[in-house]
């Protein structure tokens, strides 16, 4: 538990279907009558929005991998200020796409900058605050791009033109992380259509938060 509320955050690599589950999520959490807000990183604030313009243009490929991880710490950290801290404060369940395990796996396993180099960066963006619950979709890279190539409404960003190596080694990232921290990350199989995953997240959530949560709730 975060100060008063939650903070769940979702992974997973490009193509594994966080954004459609962390909808699904909050109509769930709002027909339960729990507080909650779902928001995105990069982005979910103003300042941030522009700084995920910035990093994910598909014109900027020249951008320095030391570059493009100060620029999610720094939209990270304003984000936390604006939108996640005041949240937690309040006593919501905050859903948050993507959160420091991202620049753990894409800038330092990928981008090959080092995870304890990229971890430090996000320490200091952060002040150390961590997610009480991660919910990691994971997807073969494969599927995963070709999820992304069928969706013509889907935004293409400049990760998306990595090749496939690049991608294995974000899932590679991210399988060690849940394996160093199984307290913390639940590993779903996104590989398999969104309902059965859907069902997956909300029994994890179930098991991990939801019934503390609840339980504050009634006795407040």
């Amino acid at each position: 538990m975060t100060s008063t509320g939650f903070f769940i955050t979702l992974e997973g690599g490009d193509g594994a279907g966080k954004t459609t589950v962390i909808t699904r999520i909050r109509g769930y959490l709002q027909d339960q009558n729990i507080p909650c807000i779902i928001t995105r990183e990069p982005g979910g604030i103003e300042i941030a929005e522009r700084i995920r313009s910035i990093i994910l243009d598909p014109a900027h490929t020249a951008m320095d991998a030391r570059t493009e991880a100060l620029l999610y710490a720094a939209a990270r950290s304003q984000h936390l200020a604006e939108v996640v801290e005041p949240a937690l404060q309040r006593g919501e369940i905050v859903l948050c796409d993507r959160f420091v395990d991202s620049s753990l796996v894409y800038q330092g396993n990928a981008r090959g900058l080092g995870v304890e180099a990229v971890r430090s960066i996000n320490h200091f963006a952060t002040g150390g605050l961590a997610p009480d619950l991660t919910l990691y979709l994971d997807v073969d890279p494969e599927v995963g791009l070709a999820r992304i190539a069928a969706n013509q409404e889907r935004e293409v960003n400049r990760l998306d033109m990595e090749n496939l190596a690049f991608h294995q080694k974000v899932r590679d990232g991210y399988l060690a992380i849940a394996a160093g921290e199984p307290q913390r990350v639940s590993v779903i199989d996104a590989n398999r259509p969104v309902e059965e995953v859907e069902q997956d997240v909300l029994r994890m959530l179930r098991k991990h938060i939801l019934k503390d949560f609840e339980d504050n709730l009634s006795n407040k």
